[in-house]
């Protein structure tokens, strides 16, 4: 040792630590590999992804392989500087103190902490690259990893710890899923965003949510006079309309407006006629989640349903439209007999009619309103209230200032809503 020059205990003192800090960023950069990119550009064909999940296959193996070659190379530079420490200072206790404090230092900054923060700052780029050379050194020294790895089963199996498979990637829940939409903004346009978003509400909203009201509900009365049933037939809105007689809960039937264009053209339209025309409407209950009648409707082959209680109530209608404008928004316009939601004014109010649904006014408005019980503005209010409340009357509900505008039969009409300050405001709580 003493023949050698210094010079050459200093290249080769380098030379170690340059290998004992392309373990640690090769061991940082695997295990931060995102997984679900990892499969992605396993399925492109990308040579160091395929090489990286051959690796993170066997976690063990890419452990050994890692740990031991880094293990090795400390060691030999904490004997290196031992040896050169000896021939700065000679054999005493402080030099051999001084070379231990000195190659903890240069392992700690260099071949640690600065190549572990650089690999997981840049997991993918470097965790394919090292692929290549992890790859060939695993197959040369297995034998040692093989060994090592045996003591290594042993001692999980007397802890009962069974490790998962390192190549797949772990399962998300559903929340963890739509966090991780949530946070992929600079990937997923913002549209895009908000339909997936609104895919994972499907699930905990229900029917009744996003019905159209018993009140709001178009329909037309068989035993009317059949002037008045002509002109509203000629007048609909809608392309299907529910046929009731006498009374909304004695239903008599769907009519689509197709069937009957041409007893209208010919002036034919009679209430027998009329009757002939009607289909066997389709009833789901309230509480039906909306994912699932998102499935139901296809498979009954059905796009427009009536929805009833536990009694067999009436209590609104849907239509598949309603369900595609829940997950990607408004797409039609609506009927002319029902106020659309605006946004702030400039004075930080909104005009609202008391039978808006609260999910649209949270949506639109920003709000957060509670969605746990009533489900539109006018029941939220008599809810608070316990009574109808007259005009003029001001509330205030989940931080949102409002000011009743019109009452009429037993029912608020028109609410004034103020924007609330933003602290004020609190997460809606979900149906």
């Amino acid at each position: 040792m003493d023949d050698i020059p210094l010079s050459a205990h200093y290249g080769a003192l380098v030379v170690l630590l340059i290998l004992s800090g392309f373990f640690s960023i090769a061991e940082t950069s695997m295990m931060a590999l995102n997984r679900y990119r990892l499969k992605h550009m396993v399925k492109l064909g990308h040579r160091g992804a395929v090489l990286a999940s051959g690796l993170l296959a066997r976690t063990d193996r890419l452990l050994g392989v890692i740990l031991l070659g880094n293990n090795l190379v400390n060691a030999a530079a904490a004997v290196l500087v031992s040896v050169i420490a000896v021939r700065l200072f000679g054999e005493s206790e402080i030099a051999l103190g001084l070379g231990t404090l000195a190659v903890t230092f240069l392992i700690l900054v260099f071949c640690e902490i600065t190549p572990k923060v650089i690999g997981a700052a840049h997991a993918e780029r470097i965790a394919f690259a090292v692929s290549y050379v992890l790859t060939p050194l695993l197959r040369v020294i297995y034998p040692v990893v093989w060994f090592v790895n045996l003591f290594v089963s042993a001692l999980l199996k007397i802890l009962r710890f069974k490790p998962p498979a390192g190549g797949e990637p772990q399962r998300l829940s559903a929340e963890e899923l739509r966090s991780l939409v949530l946070e992929a903004g600079h990937y997923i346009p913002k549209n895009h965003r908000s339909i997936l978003v609104n895919l994972f509400d499907l699930e905990r909203i229900t029917v009744e949510d996003v019905m159209t009201p018993r009140a709001q509900i178009e329909a037309v009365d068989l035993e009317a006079p059949i002037e008045r049933i002509a002109e509203q037939l000629a007048t609909s809105y809608h392309t299907r309309l529910l046929v009731y007689r006498g009374e909304l809960g004695n239903i008599a039937g769907i009519l689509h407006l197709r069937k009957v264009l041409a007893l209208m053209r010919d002036g034919d339209l009679e209430r027998d006629k009329l009757a002939e025309l009607l289909t066997e409407p389709y009833f789901i209950p309230a509480n039906t989640p909306l994912f699932a009648q998102l499935q139901y409707f296809p498979e009954n082959h059905q796009r427009f349903a009536l929805v009833v209680d536990e009694y067999g109530e009436l209590q609104g209608l849907m239509t598949l439209e309603d369900i595609i404008e829940e997950i990607i928004g408004e797409f039609t316009t609506s009927a002319p007999s029902i106020a659309t939601i605006h946004v702030w004014d400039k004075n930080d109010s909104a005009l609202v009619e008391g039978a808006s649904p609260l999910r649209e006014l949270n949506r639109k408005l920003g709000l957060a309103l509670p969605l746990g019980g009533p489900k539109t503005l006018n029941g939220l209010i008599l809810e608070h209230f316990q009574d109808i409340p007259e005009a003029g009357v001001s509330l205030k509900i989940a931080g949102v200032p409002m000011e009743i505008v019109q009452t009429q039969d037993r029912v608020v009409r028109t609410v004034r809503l103020f924007k609330p300050k933003a602290d004020a405001l609190s997460m809606p709580e979900m149906p």
